[in-house]
């Protein structure tokens, strides 16, 4: 049988009466932008993760424009963050006319290396924005300790870690802003595309919120110039619905990790996520390493499984720094050493919380077997 890296269809089996009804109840309501439901999710969503308020958007890029923005961070600044990540992590701080600054990360988290990022702060950094990505969370005890050691301000990239936690604390409550994605493979998934900003910040808040209309702070009457970014009711209808199961859906994805964990702990050419840190993952992926000089090696195994029905996902081929559209910041091959590596070397498993016993041994045995195929020299870093 073939087994997707992600499907929703268990998923609507389940909760599908739920999300019928409240879809239905929003498309008779005729108010389908802003309004209840939409101020419901918010204030939902604020109380899991922990914040005084959040501001929805219709995606976690204008989720990290927006904070920017509100922070007042702009042209002639600088934000230090990772290459090893979804593009829009740059993007958003380049968007506000700011500078991002790469810095490499650590080889057994895959997130921010803190002691690179605090020696490459400068007169011009203004913010740090770390990412808890694959939703493993960065030590924000020491990100915190950083940026109040320097003046900085602190916006996390939560896109792919809802529901993930550093010291019991929902991630998106430590830094100025948390800004999360509710693309439908996320955690919690819209049925489409959103965002929200969380904060404990009124001002903050509220600068956001008129940044997402226009800079409107009353009808017809704008500040500044600001965006057309507002989640949808439909969309708040259905995370409505779907924000209460986040704790078990998020449950289930931590079995699948343990089992996956247990299951390839001892195969040959294989670098499993370092344990460190583990207690608060949500594992919206499953990121295994494939060592080796180049990629060849991970991407002859990654065709062997696709040949045997496992599809995988490459998260991500191209670290940001060396991306066409970064280029004029002089980066050279080798400025990154770990990003560079684990992008040739990491590939993602299937994961998501539907995902069967069965499928996940299938996963194993022909991971097992196509790793045992790979002729290539396996080296690499350890984890």
């Amino acid at each position: 049988m073939a087994v997707p890296p992600f499907d929703l269809r268990r998923q609507l089996e389940t909760m599908g009466p739920a999300l019928d009804q409240a879809v239905l109840e929003v498309l008779h309501s005729g108010q389908y932008i802003g309004g209840k439901v939409v101020a419901r999710f918010e204030s939902a969503f604020a109380g899991s993760v922990g914040t005084a308020h959040a501001v929805s958007c219709n995606s976690c890029t204008d989720a990290l424009v927006l904070a920017l923005r509100a922070l007042e961070v702009g042209p002639g600044d600088e934000v230090i963050t990772t290459a090893f990540s979804f593009f829009a992590t740059a993007e958003a701080i380049s968007a506000v006319g700011a500078q991002p600054v790469f810095v490499d990360v650590d080889p057994g988290s895959y997130l921010l290396d803190l002691d690179q990022a605090e020696a490459a702060i400068g007169p011009r950094t203004r913010a740090l924005l770390p990412v808890h990505l694959f939703g493993r969370p960065l030590n924000m005890e020491r990100c915190m300790a950083v940026a109040h050691r320097h003046g900085l301000k602190v916006v996390e990239d939560c896109a792919q870690a809802a529901g993930s936690r550093w010291a019991s604390r929902p991630v998106g409550a430590w830094g100025d802003a948390g800004c999360f994605s509710f693309f439908p493979t996320k955690n919690l998934g819209a049925a489409g595309d959103g965002g929200c900003v969380t904060t404990n910040d009124p001002r903050l808040s509220q600068r956001m919120r008129e940044l997402a209309v226009h800079g409107m702070a009353e009808r017809y009457v704008h500040n500044t110039l600001g965006y057309n970014s507002r989640l949808d009711a439909l969309q708040a209808a259905v995370l409505l619905v779907k924000l209460p199961h986040l704790p078990s859906l998020i449950s289930a994805r931590q079995r699948h990790a343990e089992a996956y964990g247990q299951a390839l702990a001892h195969v040959n050419g294989l670098v499993l996520p370092s344990l460190p840190g583990m207690a608060g993952h949500s594992w919206n992926q499953f990121v295994v390493r494939i060592p080796g000089a180049t990629a060849q090696v991970r991407d002859q195994v990654r065709a062997a499984l696709q040949q045997q029905g496992i599809n995988t996902i490459i998260y991500y081929p191209i670290p940001i720094h060396r991306q066409p559209a970064y280029r004029h910041l002089d980066y050279s091959a080798g400025s990154l050493p770990v990003t560079e590596r684990l992008a040739g070397e990491v590939l993602s498993l299937p994961m998501f919380p539907e995902l069967t016993v069965d499928q996940r041994g299938q996963v194993v045995d022909s991971l097992r077997l196509a790793l045992g195929n790979v002729t290539a020299p396996l080296q690499g870093l350890s984890a």
